[in-house]
């Protein structure tokens, strides 16, 4: 197995050894170990049409190796589970966020019916992130492999944010890392969880951190790579169509630039205030190498873009909001594509 996650003490000196080891990742010389996620596979001649029909993304054509990204979704489009998949040409991979792959695949095996699939949740390896150019010399050793697509919009999907945004240089990977595979990561100590989320969340990525029981996919700017507008009936595929087409969902994502000089990260589920009244609240929080403290935060869908406060056990912390989805966000607002 994979050696456990280094852990850090929760005060300012940990900022070192964090940004220390994102600038190693980023420079392809140490790895995450992403194994609180789990693999759902599902096998047969059926597998890409089922999975089409009850997921959210444009599955019919996927050609093996190319990774895309997918939702499962209540009858009401609220956000149930999120995942990668990737086919073989054989099997499709479906790379499920922590604590979700046992009630993914029980849900999908509850939706068989007479479909020739046959699901399975596998279990004998490491899963690994990797980043950029580190990947070139892996894939031959690592023949599945999930490209992450974010933040590029899709064929058939669109993109809340405006301008240049914050996760263009993403460029993350994860591979399966079983006893057969070469010995590219064994010698290497993996970055923490912690750093790895100072990575994302500048990246403003969203994960089932930001979801809970009301969370649409037009909040967290999740349309751009997970759903496609275009294609035929799907659990939720309404209520996505509805919102999307009246515009205004109720809440929007935001990235949060925390003062510094408290030396204070926020928890999740910490308020956030907007001249005194809650406004929404933090989904995650951490230290990024150049941005220094920084929190995603769900608002209020009216909520000014100005500063803002979060109130924590331990103080108040002052906050510059980077807006990840406009106000205004649905069919009627200006499009912006990337790459």
């Amino acid at each position: 197995m994979a050696p456990a996650p280094h852990e850090h003490a929760p005060d300012k000196p940990r900022g070192g050894d964090v940004f220390a080891s994102q600038r190693a990742f980023l420079q392809g010389k140490t790895w995450w170990d992403a194994s609180a996620r789990g693999i759902v596979t599902v096998a047969g001649p059926d597998r890409l049409t089922w999975l089409h029909s009850l997921t959210s993304q444009d599955l019919l054509g996927l050609r093996p190796g190319i990774t895309t990204e997918s939702l499962i979704l209540s009858p009401q489009g609220k956000i149930e589970h999120s995942f990668l998949v990737t086919d073989d040409g054989t099997v499709s991979w479906l790379l499920t966020e922590p604590g979700h792959r046992d009630a993914a695949a029980a849900w999908l095996q509850s939706m068989k019916f007479r479909m020739d699939v046959v699901i399975d949740t596998p279990e004998d390896f490491v899963i690994a992130g990797l980043w950029g150019t580190q990947t070139v010399a892996s894939e031959a050793h690592f023949p599945i492999t999930f490209r992450d697509p974010w933040p590029q919009v899709g064929v058939g999907s669109v993109g809340y944010h405006q301008g240049d945004h914050p996760g263009s240089g993403w460029d993350m990977t994860y591979v399966l890392w079983g006893s057969d595979s070469s010995g590219l990561l064994e010698n290497q100590a993996p970055i923490s969880d912690q750093a790895w989320e100072g990575l994302s969340i500048a990246a403003a990525r969203p994960s089932a951190t930001e979801v809970d029981e009301k969370s649409l996919p037009h909040e967290l700017d999740w349309l751009r790579t997970a759903v496609h507008l275009n294609k035929g009936c799907y659990r939720g595929q309404e209520s996505v169509a509805k919102v999307h087409n009246l515009g205004h969902p109720p809440r929007r994502l935001t990235l949060l630039h925390l003062d510094g000089s408290p030396s204070l990260l926020p928890d999740s589920g910490d308020a956030v205030e907007s001249e005194g009244v809650n406004v929404g609240h933090i989904t995650r929080a951490a230290w990024h190498y150049e941005l220094g403290p920084i929190a995603l935060a769900l608002l209020k869908r009216k909520a000014s873009a100005a500063d803002v406060s979060v109130v924590t056990k331990e103080g108040t912390i002052a906050a510059a909001q980077e807006v990840l989805v406009p106000e205004d966000a649905g069919r009627a607002m200006p499009r912006q594509r990337l790459g």
